[in-house]
C-alpha cells in the first residue's frame, strides 16, 4: 500500500494531533485555499477568516470542518480537522497533495467542440469511484450541432457503464440548463472538473452569480495577490442554507485543474474503481493478479470478447503503471 496516502489518511483527524475539541475553539469550513492561507466560513455564518495551521505542515483542504481560535478581527489559526467522509488529492510519482474534502459527487464537464479528453474524463472517472463519489458527465455546447453525433458517440461507453451523462447548452439555453441541474446539485457538495473550452467557467457564473465578485474577495482575504490564478475555492449554491448546514449545496471549483494523477491510489483500490472489472475480480485463476499479462485473468477474457473496452483496459494499465513508479 502506498504509504503517502496511509501517513495522510492516518493524520486527517487533526494537524493539532488531538481531534478533541479545545477550550476556546470555534467552527468552520475551509472556503478556500492557496499555500498554507485558509478562508473559513464561522458555522452558522459570520465574515470568513483568514486562518492559518498550527505546526510546520499543512494538512488541510478546502471542505474540510474544522476548529479554529480567533486571533483578531479577521484571523485566526486551525487546531484541529474534523472526521472526513473522504479526500481528494492531486498526484505525480513524486508527491501527492490533498486538495478537497468531505464530497459527495464530481462533475466533469465537456464539450461537443473542442475535443475533449477521454484520458482525462477516465482518470476523473476512477477518483470518483475510488473515493466513493456520484460521477455526474455534462456533455455542454450541443447546440453544435455538427459536432454533438461524435461526442455522444465517443460518449456511449460511458453511459452503458451506468455514468448520468447530461446534455446542455449552458451559454445557448441557460435557464434549462440550470433546471437540469438543480435537483443534482442541491444538497450536495460537488466538485467541478474540465478542461479549457469545455465552458467550466460559464457554468459556475450561471449557478453562481456573484461568483467572479466572491473570487475577487477571496483573493484578497488570502492575500494571494492580482497575479494568482490558481485557488481551489467553494462556493454555496443560492437559496441554500448557512455555509457547513445539513442541506447545503456547495461548488468547489479548482481552476487550472486539467490533469489528474493518480499515484497515491493503491493496486486493490484502483482495479475496484472500474465498475466493468468488479463483478469479475473474484474469477480470475490468481488471486493476485494484476489483470495485465497473467493466464487464466477474467479481465483480460473480457477485454477479448468485447464485454471490457479495450481502451478502459488501456487507463488502467496506464494507471498500473504510474502506480508502479511509487513504490519502486
Amino acid at each position: 500500500m502506498n504509504r503517502r496516502a496511509t501517513k495522510g489518511a492516518a493524520k486527517s483527524a487533526s494537524p493539532a494531533g488531538s481531534s478533541r475539541a479545545a477550550s476556546g475553539t470555534l467552527h468552520g469550513v475551509v472556503i478556500a485555499a492557496h499555500g498554507r492561507h485558509y478562508l473559513v466560513a464561522p458555522e452558522g455564518g459570520g465574515a470568513p477568516l483568514q486562518c492559518f495551521p498550527r505546526g510546520k505542515k499543512s494538512e488541510v483542504a478546502v471542505g474540510d470542518r474544522v476548529e479554529y481560535q480567533s486571533t483578531s478581527a479577521d484571523q485566526g489559526v486551525i487546531v484541529a480537522i474534523g472526521e472526513r467522509r473522504n479526500l481528494l488529492y492531486r498526484s505525480d510519482q513524486y508527491k501527492s497533495k490533498l486538495f478537497a474534502a468531505n464530497l459527495d459527487q464530481l462533475l466533469i464537464v465537456l464539450a461537443t467542440e473542442p475535443h475533449f479528453s477521454e484520458d482525462l474524463l477516465g482518470r476523473a472517472l476512477v477518483a470518483a469511484e475510488a473515493n466513493g463519489l456520484k460521477p455526474l458527465i455534462v456533455l455542454n455546447k450541443i447546440d453544435v450541432e455538427a459536432a454533438l453525433p461524435l461526442a455522444r458517440e465517443r460518449l456511449e461507453r460511458y453511459r452503458a457503464l451506468g455514468y448520468t451523462v447530461l446534455e446542455l447548452s449552458v451559454k445557448g439555453q441557460p435557464e434549462a440548463a440550470r433546471e437540469a441541474l438543480a435537483d443534482h446539485l442541491h444538497g450536495h457538495a460537488t466538485i467541478l472538473l474540465g478542461q479549457s473550452g469545455m465552458g467550466k467557467s460559464t457554468l459556475v457564473n450561471l449557478l453562481i452569480p456573484d461568483a467572479e465578485a466572491a473570487t475577487r474577495e477571496i483573493s484578497t482575504a488570502l492575500n494571494s495577490g492580482r497575479h494568482t490564478t490558481t485557488f481551489t475555492r467553494l462556493y454555496t449554491l443560492p437559496g441554500d442554507g448557512p455555509t457547513g448546514g445539513p442541506e447545503t449545496g456547495a461548488l468547489i471549483d479548482s481552476p487550472g485543474f486539467q490533469e489528474f494523477g493518480l499515484y497515491h491510489l493503491t493496486e486493490g483500490k484502483l482495479e475496484r474503481a472500474f465498475p466493468e472489472f468488479r463483478p469479475l475480480l473474484a474469477h480470475c485463476r490468481f488471486y493476485n493478479c494484476h489483470h495485465l499479462h497473467e493466464p487464466g485473468c477474467a479481465i483480460l477474457e473480457a477485454v477479448e470478447d468485447g464485454r471490457i473496452a479495450p481502451e478502459r483496459h488501456a487507463l488502467y494499465a496506464q494507471l498500473m503503471h504510474e502506480i508502479s513508479q511509487t513504490l519502486r
